[in-house]
């Protein structure tokens, strides 16, 4: 239970972008629930049901434990089975259907496209440095191609298919979808390719595209330290982390009249309600379709 907690915090903090003292918040609270559930006879995550919550959240009330704070320990339990079961770590999600007094929604942060201008330029497009080349190609296929952070960091130089101008990606649970590259994308990739990766490639058996600068794989921390640095550089006082550039994908194609069937698809998720959670950055948009096509509008 000890390692799931801190692979979730991990994730909590390089793909939500968390600050630290939130993911200290949740993780401590977990672990006081994972005693919990030690203490009486459940040892793995799987095992346990909804009264077994319903009980810890009870004794909790019973010793004293304001609302808030409940409400808050149950927000933690959610987000942690959640996301156990978005990793295929347990069968089902025993808390879809458990409710609180103000259930933690995390609506995703998204950046306008003048935003996305400023934070990919802070790295030429024309330089000869294969490692700032590299983090701008980086920057440009998380944006152009919705990519999870965990995804670019295993992309493969064979999964590039200039001739059909996709990438292969390797997403959750190791299912394979087909995403489309735009062309400032391909242009990047295809000169980091045949220019830039061979100055960084010290094993020709080595087939990751994105190298640091001793030839091995980059892994998702790097990576999400190149996106907080390009967004220093650009000067942007959001919180921005390797899944903001996801989220603004989805939300500049939703924003740009694109279905959200096919935002499914791209972004790999197998619930189209995931993909819903992009529908509130273009409520005004909704509003004047509505004006403008529904007979009562």
């Amino acid at each position: 239970m000890e390692r799931a907690i801190e692979h979730f915090a991990g994730y909590l903090t390089l793909e939500r972008g968390l600050s630290g003292n939130s993911v200290s918040a949740y993780s401590s609270d977990l672990r006081d629930f994972a005693a919990w559930l030690d203490k009486h006879g459940r040892q793995d995550y799987g095992a346990v049901n909804r009264d077994d919550i319903l009980s810890y959240l009870g004794d909790l009330k019973d010793n004293g434990m304001e609302p808030a704070t409940l409400a808050r320990r149950l927000v933690s339990i959610k987000m942690l089975f959640r996301y156990l079961f978005q990793e295929r770590l347990i069968a089902k999600d025993i808390t879809d259907v458990m409710d609180s007094p103000k259930l933690w929604k995390l609506l995703p942060d998204f950046l306008s496209p003048k935003e996305v201008d400023a934070l990919l330029t802070v790295y030429p497009a024309t330089g000869k440095d294969p490692l700032i080349f590299r983090n701008r190609t980086i920057l440009e296929v998380l944006y152009a191609c919705g990519l999870r952070v965990s995804e670019a960091a295993g992309l493969q130089v064979g999964n590039v298919r200039f001739d059909e101008e996709i990438l292969l990606v390797k997403g959750k649970g190791s299912k394979e979808r087909i995403v489309p590259m735009g062309r400032p994308a391909q242009k990047l990739l295809r000169r980091f390719l045949d220019e830039l990766r061979p100055q960084l490639l010290k094993d020709e058996r080595q087939t990751a595209v994105f190298l640091s600068k001793n030839g091995k794989p980059l892994d998702r921390e790097w990576i999400w330290n190149i996106v907080k640095e390009a967004a220093k550089l650009a000067g942007i006082n959001k919180n921005i982390y390797p899944h903001t550039l996801r989220h603004s994908f989805a939300s500049h194609l939703l924003e740009n009249g694109a279905d959200l069937r096919v935002i499914q698809e791209m972004l790999g998720h197998a619930d189209i309600s995931t993909t819903q959670i992009y529908t509130h950055v273009d409520q005004k948009r909704l509003i004047q379709v509505h004006k403008k096509f529904h007979p009562r509008g």
